[in-house]
Order: C-alpha cells, then sequence, then structure tokens
C-alpha cells in the first residue's frame, strides 16, 4: 500500500508543500526527515526513543543489510520491521551511493551490474545488479524501495556525467520491470551538475513511480550549485507524486530545499556529528569538548524541550564526551534528532499558516547569532 497526497501546494512566498504519504505501516506527513538506520538500528536509539521524538519512518541500507546479517536471514526471521523491532515506515537505499563512496573496493563496473569486494573483509566479491537490488529490498520488506543507480561523482567532464546518467537510466527501468511485490519503488534524478542532463533524465524516466528521489547532490559541489539543481529538478518532476532529496543535509540546506518543493530527507549528520562531538542548537552549532564547556552549567539549547536539554548540562555533556562513555554518544544523537524532526514539524505548520518565508529567515538569523 503505497499513497501520496497532496494537502497544500501553494503557501504565500515558497513552492514548500505539505502532504501524506500513507503505507500499510502507518503514515508520513511531510516534508518529513528520515532518521538513518543503515544497519537496522539508528546508532545509539532505540525504536521507542524515536517514536517519541515524532520519527514517522526511517532510513535502513540495502548494500549494508545484504553484507550482514543477509536479506535471506532478515526475511526468514520476520523481514526488516519485525528484526529490528520498528513498526513504522522503512524506506531502504538500494546500496548505489554505498559503492561509490567505497570506490577503492569496487572491481569491475559494467552495464550488467558492479562487481565489488565487502568493505568488511576486503576479500570476498559481490554483484550487485538492478535485479539482485529490487531482490534484496523485497526480501527485507521495506515499505519504499529506491532503484540502483550509479552517483555521479563531483567534478565530471559532460561526457562522463551522460554515460553515468544514461546507466542509471537503464538500471531505473531493469528496476521497474524487476518488481514483483507491493512495496512503493521511487526514480532516482542523476545526471550530475548539468541542467539539461537533469531534465533530459526526468522526460526519460518511466512515469509509473511511485516518487522520485533526486540523487548525486551533496558530493562535494558548492552549495549553490546543489540548489540550482534541486531547482531543476523540482520545476521538472511530476507534481503529484513525493520528492526526495538523499542525503541532504544541515539544517539550512533542509529549509533551502523545502523553499524549492522537497518532500523527504535523510541525513546522517544529526547522528554521525553527535557522536563527534558536533551538536545543532537554535543558535548555532557547538564542539562539545571545547574548554568553554568545562563549567558551563546551561543546558544545550535553552529553547529546547527534549530530554537532553531537560535534563543535562554543557559541563556534564562535555565530561562525558571527554570520558568516550557510551551515555554521551545516546544524548546528544538524542538532541541532534530531535532538532532535525522538530524542525520538519515547525516547517510544516508554518507552510499550512503561510509563514514559512518569514520562519525560516528567523531561524536561519538566530543560527547566525552565535
Amino acid at each position: 500500500m503505497f499513497e501520496f497526497s497532496l494537502l497544500q501546494s501553494a503557501s504565500t512566498g515558497t513552492r514548500g508543500r505539505v502532504g501524506m504519504i500513507t503505507t500499510s505501516h502507518g503514515a508520513i506527513h511531510t516534508p518529513c526527515f528520515m532518521p538513518v538506520g543503515t544497519q537496522g538500528t539508528v546508532k545509539a536509539m532505540t525504536p521507542e526513543e524515536l517514536k517519541l521524538l515524532g520519527a514517522e519512518i526511517v532510513l535502513s541500507n540495502t548494500y549494508h543489510l545484504y553484507l550482514r546479517p543477509g536479506h535471506e536471514r532478515v526475511k526468514k526471521l520476520g523481514g526488516l520491521h519485525r528484526f529490528m523491532h520498528w513498526d513504522r515506515p522503512i524506506l531502504t537505499d538500494s546500496g548505489g551511493y554505498q559503492i561509490f563512496s567505497l570506490a577503492d573496493l569496487r572491481r569491475s563496473f559494467t552495464d550488467d551490474g558492479v562487481e565489488f569486494q565487502s568493505h568488511l573483509d576486503g576479500g570476498a566479491k559481490h554483484f550487485l545488479s538492478p535485479e539482485i537490488a529490487i531482490e534484496i529490498q523485497e526480501a527485507l520488506g521495506s515499505d519504499i524501495m529506491m532503484v540502483l543507480d550509479e552517483c555521479t561523482p563531483y567534478p565530471a567532464s559532460e561526457p562522463t556525467a551522460r554515460t553515468s546518467m544514461e546507466l542509471s537510466l537503464r538500471w531505473a527501468k531493469r528496476c521497474l520491470s524487476a518488481r514483483k511485490s507491493q512495496n512503493a519503488l521511487f526514480g532516482i534524478v542523476q545526471g550530475g551538475m548539468y541542467p539539461h542532463l537533469r531534465k533530459e533524465y526526468i522526460e526519460s524516466l518511466e512515469s509509473n513511480f511511485d516518487g522520485y528521489a533526486i540523487g548525486g547532490l551533496s558530493v562535494g559541489e558548492p552549495k549553490d550549485m546543489m540548489l540550482g539543481m534541486v531547482d531543476v529538478c523540482t520545476q521538472s518532476l511530476p507534481h503529484d507524486k513525493p520528492r526526495y532529496l538523499m542525503g541532504v543535509g544541515t539544517p539550512e540546506d533542509i529549509l533551502d530545499a523545502i523553499d524549492h518543493g522537497i518532500d523527504m530527507f535523510d541525513c546522517v549528520l544529526p547522528t554521525r556529528n553527535a557522536r563527534n562531538g558536533e551538536l545543532f542548537t537554535s543558535t548555532g552549532d557547538i564542539r562539545i569538548k571545547g574548554a568553554e564547556y568545562t563549567d558551563d552549567n546551561r543546558p544545550l539549547d535553552e529553547s529546547c524541550t527534549c530530554e537532553t536539554c531537560r535534563h543535562y548540562s554543557r559541563a556534564y555533556l562535555r565530561h562525558l564526551a571527554m570520558a568516550n562513555e557510551i551515555l554521551y554518544a545516546r544524548l546528544a544523537t538524542l538532541h541532534n534528532l530531535h532538532l532535525y524532526i522538530d524542525l520538519l514539524r515547525r516547517a510544516r505548520v508554518s507552510l499550512e499558516e503561510n509563514g514559512f518565508p518569514e520562519f525560516k529567515r528567523q531561524f536561519f538569523e538566530q543560527r547566525r547569532s552565535r
């Protein structure tokens, strides 16, 4: 079961939209942020804690779950929802980006698919094709599957970007043909940093995908170039299907992309940065290991209502971080995810009330105030 309802397509001063995705595992209010649970877990968080934060969907990764513990094992154990004790929607990435990011382990890349070495031991060879990517995701039982694509590097010449785009297009069509389940399937728009290639890809892509993602961004290009590609894509994509910007980004990036009509987001920044000592707040980012926080008895963010800010000081969090205590990772991750999920909730409300431009302006101004 998959349905997208566009509840509000026009809001004053923005192309931001309000919608709802309905799946057999529940509803997702858009625009939404998906915490990243690459290996069937959002690092340092329990599913119950994610629900308390307001997460309506999480993202897991085909590549990693295929290598460990194996999609057939997950299927035998009742599917990914049961395996990870998460009864809300799950989106699975196809593994294409992971193969791109682990390029040193890639063995061969052909029209049939890609042969690569496992990052776990660097020895065992594996092969991933569009058909296998769909087979794995159907075994996992995700609510939203992604086509296998090639992420075009930056910078890339136009001939390189075209070759990559055309391969991704052929693979997308094969993924659509390979689908045997009722699971939703999203296409992924590629084309590098060339607007005409992005438009050509969208024009050539099948129209019967359930949604469309924009891939190949946030790979090192300048931010204005990224937003330019987002604008090109959202102007050309179908109006009545959800639009997903993959792997982006900072809170500011997300609000900018909402302004251009994006509905769905995922990013490792809130979880990874939390573990590495960087915490997002409404007034700017904090590097908690800084000596200035040694005796700081204030919460991370005095306007934040998360459990971390309600009960723990900056001084205590710095102590935990310096001592490499596991509790630090949990409290920091909880706070960062709360900021992201709450930001999307407030963005939705501002869109519904025709106040998004002012909401965005005030948020940016506050974040620059440190």
